[in-house]
């Protein structure tokens, strides 16, 4: 009988045979809490559930680190939880898993792995296999047939080894064969999107030949659990007959009325309705019953329920967002540690054992790696792509333990064979991310083009190398206007500040021509054709001046539905909700926008953005960032004595209406124990956000411009003049050189005025001989911080905003580069430069020596803010963030600057934007910030 309804018997039973009412005492009349009763299993259930998880997610917390998938960590905490490892201590077992539990806890585990397979019928897309129909049935068919050949001559010897002869031999070759050709989906589907390779040749290929396996594999399953279960050849056929039969009415009579169903109730439009996921559900766990009964495993009805859902709306990927947490935390665990308590690996005690291991893992390997690799090579692959198709198909993972299990629980293989295959399956999944790192590292790799097609592999690089290098060759012509941007979107709150900051980078308007003129030299027919392709051409030109690529960012988390998005992104990209309001905004101002879409885990967001940009040939980049949100007392801004600090700190007033924000002192001690903090106060977000900040700034190879809205949500409307007023502390260095060279390109448009003052200490000397100790002060702060800072993400070695070392060379190189920056804008050459006239008449120019400079701009950009909101205009700052080859050290005047605004800021914030900006933000000024980092190299 088949395994999941005799679980549900069992249970029965227990129940049935209740004699007298438990002990209610627990724990108090001395009970042993994971003691058995068959009554009342939830206790023992839950201490099971505890030791799993915990294994699991601790062991998946270590094999992440080198990239491994997450089953990794699942099928090898079962092992440890078996008789392998935990299962030889002493009385573990018996309190933990006894035998008794067993048939609670796999009860709970098929229901999981039910939903599990439902899951999977959810990611499989038809539509992939359509569309690469000739490629992906080559290569899935060569995948199919050679390792099964391979398990069938292997499961002879086998079979006459190892296998009880009551068991038929035809049963066993076909299990063999089943678990040697099929390929873990899921699995691959992870690996796929974690290497970045979906939207390469190799992954549209792999990704279409793995759904043609998977849907082959579970019917090869289903035929074989159905010749297992049949008493007779005729028996196994009406099996059969009735398991396609059902397949046929789910197809094609209600997949139907699915779809009829998910438009009627609006699913496919507003997501899933309560209604709509109750008759899911009960399709899901009826599909299951019936191919349960007929003779064929549940499993295989819950995956024909996933396929005949509707995809339209993405409604596949809203459902498995419904289901996927409980099924990958607690369901999938339970299921591999049920496999693990049946695996042994105590019983590989000897050397034909072994031999027969190597020979299985040898043979599985060889078999799909060979005949996928070959098969892609006769497809017109290069051997590189071939190898790595042949190593990603080889992928085995949790749906051949599936397989392994199912083989165990009808009788066909003894535990020691089991036990034999988990350790390959084990083996061949641990290899593949490894070995297609090798085989195919990004610089080998081919993308796919807008139109499907692609280019040879050398020639691409080579591309990639020429752009890059004339890439850099533009760049160091200081001054160049600067029209392809890639901006970066990935929260719907970054979305204003993009396009206000988007609207200041178009070029000027073209000059104004009085329509009467047109109007009459029309009339009179003098008006030639050429005339008029020149204006036309002209406002071409201006509007398409500015070409912008929009980069939509999504994290990849542990999730199914984020790999099940990004293996969907064509269709993402155009429903996306980000990238079509920005499409729309571009479009009403004539600007060129192209979107891009891309989905990479946490600690791969920088350096794809990196590699986005230096495709697409980008001058600048524009990221957005919201700096974290401090506690603000919302009676401060009439409080007389913080209005008193205020204007004695800054020799300026504030409007009544402006709130100066302040670290609030915690009301409630546990705060401070536990800090715990909800509402707009809680900065976790946008600590995580600047470590993806700090992450493309150390790999950035383009200019990069951060983008620090100041517009609190609640806080001052905006004005409404339209026009702007731009503030550049300029210092020195590369950073403020472009930050310089980006005003003056601003400051063409008529709408924005800009100035700019050079800043330097008066007291050199004693910062000179302070300069040492000062640095040395620098670094063991930052590292202190560093090893302060909790977080699961690594931190890059980049500098940061650090000062290089500090010799005569630099200091001279640096101040040279400063002083020509400077005199091209303050004696400007109106022959060599005609064009920077018009933008260095709304440009004003100063030179300030202070002792605190740090103050002197505090106090300068809070009166400009004030003047700017008297004359209804917006008051940027522009200025560089790190301190590479710069002459000031500012760290003991920001120290006492924190410490008179309410004291220190969030080191996260001053390592992302400087000491500039980080005055900036804590002295109170509402202004927005942008921060630049020019590409230099480290010296």
């Amino acid at each position: 009988m088949p395994e999941f309804s005799r679980a549900v018997i069992d249970i029965a039973r227990h129940v049935m045979h209740r004699r007298e009412a438990p002990d209610q005492g627990g724990l108090l009349s001395g009970q042993d809490p994971t003691a058995v009763n068959t009554n009342d299993p939830l206790r023992l259930w839950i201490v099971q559930v505890g030791v799993i998880v915990l294994t699991t997610q601790l062991l998946s917390l270590v094999l992440r680190k080198i990239r491994q998938p997450k089953v990794i960590a699942e099928v090898i905490g079962g092992i440890l939880l078996g008789p392998t490892a935990f299962g030889r201590i002493p009385g573990f077992t018996k309190h933990i898993f006894p035998e008794d539990s067993r048939p609670f806890l796999s009860l709970v585990a098929n229901i999981g792995l039910c939903l599990f397979l439902f899951l999977v019928g959810l990611e499989i897309d038809a539509a992939v296999i359509k569309r690469n129909a000739r490629l992906s049935v080559t290569v899935a068919m060569a995948g199919m047939c050679l390792p099964f050949g391979l398990g069938a001559a292997l499961a002879v010897p086998l079979y006459h080894t190892f296998i009880d002869q009551s068991v038929k031999f035809t049963n066993f070759m076909l299990f063999t064969g089943v678990a040697y050709s099929i390929t873990a989906f899921p699995v691959l589907c992870r690996i796929l999107t974690e290497l970045k390779l979906l939207d390469t040749t190799v992954g549209i290929v792999v990704l279409s030949a793995g759904v043609g396996n998977d849907i082959i594999g579970w019917t090869l399953l289903a035929l074989s659990v159905a010749l297992v279960n049949a008493g007779s050849g005729l028996t196994a056929l009406w099996i059969l007959l009735i398991c396609v039969a059902w397949t046929l009415f789910l197809l094609f009579v209600v997949k139907r009325i699915l779809h009829w169903l998910a438009r009627r109730t609006g699913s496919t439009r507003d997501g899933p309705t309560m209604f709509f996921m109750t008759v899911v559900i009960l399709l899901l766990f009826g599909s299951a019953f019936f191919t349960d009964i007929i003779g064929v495993h549940a499993i295989f009805g819950a995956f024909l329920a996933g396929i005949i859902v509707p995809r339209e709306g993405g409604l596949a990927i809203s459902l498995t967002e419904k289901l996927e947490d409980m099924v990958s935390i607690i369901f999938l665990p339970l299921y591999f540690t049920l496999s693990g308590l049946s695996t042994d690996l105590g019983l590989l005690n000897n050397g034909i054992t072994w031999g027969y291991t190597v020979a299985i893992c040898a043979l599985a390997y060889s078999g799909k790696f060979g005949g996928c690799t070959i098969a892609s090579r006769f497809a017109g692959f290069s051997w590189r792509e071939a190898s790595t198709i042949g190593s990603l198909m080889s992928c085995k993972g949790l749906v051949e333990l599936i397989v392994l299990n199912v083989g165990l629980s009808a009788g066909i293989l003894s535990q020691r064979v089991f036990s034999m295959f988990v350790l390959e399956a084990l083996l061949l999944t641990f290899m593949t991310t490894p070995a297609v790192s090798l085989l195919y590292p990004p610089e080998m790799r081919v993308r796919v083009d807008a139109h499907g097609a692609h280019a040879d592999g050398a020639q691409g690089t080579e591309g990639a190398a020429q752009r890059a290098e004339g890439f850099q060759q533009g760049r160091e012509d200081d001054g160049e206007r600067r029209s392809r941007f890639t901006v970066v979107l990935d929260k719907i709150e970054h979305l204003p500040g993009m396009m206000a900051l988007t609207q200041l980078i178009l070029p000027p308007p073209p000059p104004y021509t009085e329509p009467t003129n047109a109007l009459s030299s029309t009339l009179e027919g003098t008006t030639s054709d050429s005339a008029k392709k020149d204006e036309v051409a002209s406002l071409d030109n201006s509007s398409n001046a500015v070409s912008i690529d929009a980069i939509r960012l999504i994290e990849l988390s542990d999730r199914t539905s984020a790999v099940m998005k990004s293996s969907n992104a064509e269709a993402l990209l155009n429903t996306d909700p980000l990238l079509d309001i920005f499409t729309t905004f571009g479009a009403l101002h004539g600007i060129s926008v192209s979107n891009s879409l891309s989905i990479v885990t946490f600690d791969d967001l920088g350096s794809s953005v990196t590699e986005h940009a230096k495709r697409h040939d980008s001058q600048l980049i524009l990221v957005p960032w919201l700096p974290p949100h401090y506690s603000v007392d919302s009676n401060q801004g009439n409080d007389p004595a913080s209005h008193h600090d205020t204007t004695n700190n800054a020799n300026t007033t504030t409007s009544p209406g402006a709130i100066t924000p302040r670290i609030a002192h915690m009301q409630n001690p546990f705060e401070a124990l536990f800090k715990s903090s909800s509402g707009p106060d809680n900065a976790d977000v946008s600590v995580l956000h600047s470590q993806f900040v700090r992450s493309l700034f150390a790999s950035a190879t383009t200019d990069v411009a951060l983008f620090v809205d100041r517009h609190m949500p609640g806080g001052p409307k905006l004005p409404h003049g339209g026009t702007y007023r731009l503030f550049v502390p300029f210092f020195g260095g590369p950073d403020d050189r472009l930050a310089l060279e980006f005003a003056a390109q601003l400051c063409a448009n008529p709408r924005i005025s800009a100035t700019v003052v050079r800043v330097s200490k008066r007291e050199l000397e004693l910062a000179q001989s302070g300069g040492s100790m000062e640095k040395q002060q620098i670094m063991s702060d930052e590292q202190a911080a560093a090893g302060a800072q909790s977080t699961v993400h690594h931190n890059t070695m980049f500098p940061d905003t650090v000062y290089a070392h500090a010799t005569t060379q630099t200091r001279l190189q640096s101040e040279t580069a400063d002083n020509i920056a400077w005199s091209r804008y303050t004696h400007p050459d109106a022959a060599s430069d005609p064009t920077l006239a018009p933008a260095l008449s709304r440009m004003a120019f100063s030179e300030v020596g202070t002792p605190a400079p740090l103050r002197y701009i505090i106090k300068h950009a809070l009166g400009m803010s004030q003047a700017a909101l008297d004359e209804r205009s917006r008051l940027l700052v522009l200025t560089g963030r790190s301190r590479r080859l710069a002459v000031e050290n500012h760290h003991a005047e920001l120290k006492s600057v924190m410490e008179e605004h309410g004291g220190a800021v969030a080191n996260e914030v001053k390592r992302t934007v400087g000491d500039v900006a980080t005055s900036l933000v804590v002295s109170g000024c509402q202004a927005s910030v942008i921060v630049f980092q020019a590409t230099v190299s480290a010296e």
